[in-house]
């Protein structure tokens, strides 16, 4: 138990209005840091803290010293006068400018959007210099490519990339193929996106002795990916595709992203294929991993496999159809038994937007997970969970895991949702999996539905990728990994690797080597997934800034010391209401995630629906704000 007077350890996180919390090894609750106390720290710095006591909480703490920068590049815009310029961060959990001197902006021009490196901060401000120079603000490639900047993700290949996957040989030799087992007479497909380029997945199925036999076959792009090649280290220093709202960031150069690998129908293609033998029922009567060759017979978007689910018949001049309607019988029993199990399931709609010719968007729609996507997402998930069993069973394997929820945020949810009528058992692992798909059930097509959802997402732990068997929580799997997507992810590049060692019975690779890529690889992918969700905000924002002085009906979604956020069900858009645009005196009440007037009995809280009318929108910072419409 921390008391008064402690001295600790931990990562600094920094909110807008320049306040922060800490959280430290051991802690049960952050420890908040006034603004006036955060002591030249920066977001997610190390630092020291001495705990004091709080002003309306039990403890506070104040940054005795900063022991290490987390980063030490930003990206922002420069502001020049005669004297002196200063550097604004896009960053909103940047609180403070960085002072330039002039013969330190690099040839950069007022008003432009750059990269400032930290230096030092030993007066009101701190030193910096200007690095690079991106370009005009404003503009959709700079902005974009600021984004990748602040997260550290390479945009283009190097030339000897490049050159290297240019040299890898096209030809399938017949050495090669007879070393593989030979799929290229059983019915095959792939189903993907209207606008995919690289299909890394393809189903094919065939019934033997009244079984289905169902293959999984995933791109083998260790084929060509050898290790420790430019092209290996580069893939491995990306580790993961990034999708923006405009563009993909490969993880690999075209030649092998969008060709070599691409399982494109009417092409033979090289694969690592996991291939069951299942009754009707789902249950798996014999399994085999190993590489093949296939020739997928047709390529279904979503859509078109939908239609086909949708009519319940093929069409005459479409045998391969009844593929798709015996995998989706497959599929729907997979998913029953996983959900009697106790998996969670999530099914969120996806924001999308529709661009004009100059990238700029003009309508966003909702996209929802139908049979399908539900198709490809069961047998997914039955080839990684197979993969990781036999795995870890012969050898040791890169998990997806996934721990348990805590449970101080599970009390959380239990007490916020009892104002909805709402309850969730949290006893044990078995009953809070079983209360939260109740609950998530419970909500769907009410109003507050996509605020729970969002709460019980929250609630969760982290995925990662990890050496150490605990287990996937959410799916209730024991063992899981990730296999079938290595064109866009690089731990199944390693994950196919080693599989090949296993077959070709190579001696275990050293763990504590394979964990310390899990936790660069986990690493690499939370930072694209922050870019991906900072392209989304910035194209609301552009999309929003020319809707300003329009109402809007909205759902409260986030509470907190500065302001409510409010979701605008129609488009996904989030705005910020300060409390500067609410009459009254309002005091945060965190405890029941609401605002309460001082003298009157008003209050917001998460799930009331209001009106607000746009204010203003700053596309620089991603901010979209609104004022209260009481009328």
């Amino acid at each position: 138990m921390i008391k008064i007077g402690d001295v600790i350890e931990g990562q600094i996180s920094m909110n807008r209005m320049g306040s922060a919390y800490v959280n430290g090894e051991g802690l049960r609750k952050d420890i908040y840091i006034h603004q006036k106390n955060t002591n030249k720290a920066l977001h997610l710095d190390t630092v020291k803290i001495e705990i004091v006591e709080g002003k309306g909480r039990a403890f506070e703490g104040i940054v005795k010293e900063v022991i290490k920068r987390f980063k030490t590049e930003f990206v922002g815009t420069i502001q020049i006068s005669d004297k002196f310029a200063f550097f604004l961060p896009d960053s909103q959990k940047m609180a403070t400018d960085i002072f330039i001197p002039l013969d330190k902006l690099n040839g950069a021009e007022n008003g432009q959007k750059v990269v400032a490196k930290f230096k030092s901060w030993k007066g009101k401000a701190p030193k910096g210099e200007i690095i690079k120079v991106l370009g005009t603000s404003g503009n959709n490639d700079v902005e974009i490519h600021s984004i990748l900047h602040e997260y550290e993700l390479p945009y283009d290949f190097e030339e000897h990339v490049l050159h290297e996957a240019e040299a890898i040989e096209t030809t399938i030799s017949l050495w090669e193929i007879e070393a593989r087992r030979d799929m290229r007479g059983v019915p095959t497909i792939t189903i993907d996106p209207v606008d995919a380029k690289d299909f890394d997945d393809a189903l094919s199925l065939q019934w033997v002795d009244g079984n289905m036999e169902i293959g999984v076959h995933i791109a083998d792009v260790s084929h060509y990916l050898r290790p420790d090649t430019d092209l290996d280290k580069e893939a491995y220093r990306r580790g993961t595709s990034v999708y923006l709202v405009d563009r993909v960031i490969p993880m690999l150069p075209e030649k092998l992203s969008n060709g070599l690998c691409s399982l494109r129908p009417n092409e033979d293609k090289l694969c690592f294929s996991a291939i069951f033998t299942l009754d009707k029922n789902g249950n798996i009567i014999n399994e085999w991993f190993g590489r093949t060759i296939i020739n997928s017979n047709h390529r279904y978007t979503y859509e078109e496999a939908q239609e086909v689910i949708d009519r319940g018949t093929r069409q005459e001049s479409k045998l391969i159809d009844k593929v798709v309607l015996d995998l989706n019988m497959l599929a729907k029993n997979l998913r029953r038994k996983r959900l009697k199990c106790g998996s969670l399931t999530f099914d969120k709609s996806e924001v999308k937007f529709k661009l004009d010719e100059a990238n700029n968007p003009i309508d966003i729609i909702f996209k929802y997970s139908k049979d399908s996507n539900k198709l490809i997402e069961e047998l997914m998930l039955l080839a990684n969970k197979q993969v990781a069993t036999y795995l870890k069973k012969e050898y040791v394997c890169v998990n997806r895991t996934h721990n348990e929820p805590e449970k101080e945020k599970l009390q959380q949810l239990k007490n916020f949702i009892k104002q909805f009528d709402y309850d969730i058992k949290i006893n044990s692992p078995q009953e809070i999996r079983a209360s939260l798909n109740k609950l998530l059930q419970d909500v769907q097509g009410k109003p507050e539905e996509n605020l729970i959802s969002n709460l019980v997402i929250k609630g969760m732990q982290k995925a990662a990728y990890s050496t150490k068997d605990i287990g996937h929580y959410g799916l209730d799997f024991e063992d899981y990994c990730h296999f079938t997507s290595p064109i866009r992810r690089y731990p199944d590049v390693i994950v196919h690797r080693l599989l090949a060692r296993v077959i070709e019975n190579k001696p275990k690779p050293k763990v504590e080597k394979l964990e310390s890529k899990c936790l660069y690889l986990s690493e690499r992918e939370r930072k694209a997934q922050k870019a991906e969700r900072d392209s989304i905000k910035y194209m609301q924002t552009l999309y929003m800034a020319k809707r300003v002085g329009m109402l809007y009906k909205g759902i409260i979604t986030s509470v907190s010391e500065f302001g409510i956020f409010v979701t605008i069900p129609e488009n996904g858009c989030d705005c910020l209401v300060r409390h500067s645009n609410l009459r009254g005196d309002w005091k945060y009440d965190a405890d029941n995630y609401c605002l309460k007037d001082i003298f009157t009995s008003q209050r917001f809280r998460l799930g009331d629906e209001i009106m607000i009318q746009i204010t203003s929108v700053d596309i620089e910072k991603k901010n979209i704000n609104a004022s209260l419409v009481t009328e």
